[in-house]
């Protein structure tokens, strides 16, 4: 079975995430568990967290189709080791609220190395700080974000992907969500049906599908191999549709969150509806 939804808002708090999610025909969603773009939050209240739960159980999305994502500033390979410490209690923290809210899987971007550190030591400080919070914490699962490759940003390759899981201890709690734009513009072709195969073949080979968790349906502006991340609506962009065809016809992704990030949310309603008639063989290829 295939499980589609959005990005959607927690404006007014996290509790009205799966009621933002049912407006649009999901049946799974993602959210950021606080701002996104500052450290520190106020700790969830006894109230949210019931309310939270209640709404999820009201629209019928399963706790395991919620994939959160943690904030843009937290970055688990940092060079410098003040700035790593407060990234490791913020994906600590971001874990916690997990857990409380009784969501199962928390999106994370790996990390970037700022050119001050080499690729390789900035994947084993990620992976250390992915060990760390594991260890404090318990039950959610940490996902690993593939990245464009903007910058110094590592998670571009898959080789980086499988580096990090190859240093996890508990392979249980550690997983991947693939982006379809970040995968293309990293250099990964997803244009046509042969271009899917070699892809996930070469994705199967070093990461391995027993770690995908979950997926990032987006359309890509920039081209192939640009390392640029803009994503576009289904169909607008360089991508076109036909990866998003195969994604939902092939059963390797079953049973995870797919969740759109493009760029025009007043259509994720119709977004959601071509990707199921896409599932059931019956789309026009075009949104309707």
């Amino acid at each position: 079975m295939k499980y589609v939804g959005a990005h959607v808002s927690t404006v007014g708090g996290v509790r009205n995430a799966p009621l933002n999610a049912r407006e649009i025909g999901a049946n799974a969603f993602a959210m950021f568990t606080k701002n996104q773009r500052r450290w520190v939050a106020k700790p969830y209240s006894d109230a949210e967290i019931a309310a939270f739960r209640e709404n999820l159980e009201e629209v019928g999305i399963e706790p395991g189709q919620v994939l959160a994502h943690d904030g843009y500033l937290i970055n688990l390979g940092h060079p410098e080791e003040a700035a790593l410490e407060r990234s490791r209690a913020a994906f600590v923290d971001e874990l916690e609220r997990c857990g409380q809210l009784g969501v199962e899987l928390l999106n994370f971007h790996p990390g970037s190395h700022l050119r001050k550190i080499s690729e390789e030591a900035c994947l084993e400080r990620i992976a250390e700080s992915v060990n760390r919070a594991l260890e404090a914490t318990r039950g959610v699962t940490a996902v690993i974000e593939n990245t464009a490759g903007q910058g110094s940003n590592l998670g571009y390759r898959f080789e980086h992907l499988a580096a990090i899981i190859d240093r996890v201890e508990d392979k249980s709690r550690i997983g991947v969500c693939l982006d379809t734009c970040h995968t293309f513009t990293a250099g990964y072709d997803l244009r046509d049906r042969a271009a899917c195969d070699a892809t996930f073949a070469e994705f199967e080979r070093v990461v391995g599908f027993a770690y995908l968790r979950g997926m990032h349906l987006n359309d890509s502006k920039p081209d192939l191999g640009s390392r640029v991340d803009r994503h576009h609506s289904l169909g607008k962009g360089k991508l076109g549709l036909e990866v998003f065809r195969y994604v939902m016809r092939d059963a390797r992704f079953d049973g995870i969150p797919l969740v759109l990030e493009t760029i025009d949310p007043e259509i994720w309603a119709e977004e959601i509806a071509l990707l199921r008639r896409m599932e059931s063989g019956a789309e026009s290829g075009r949104i309707e």
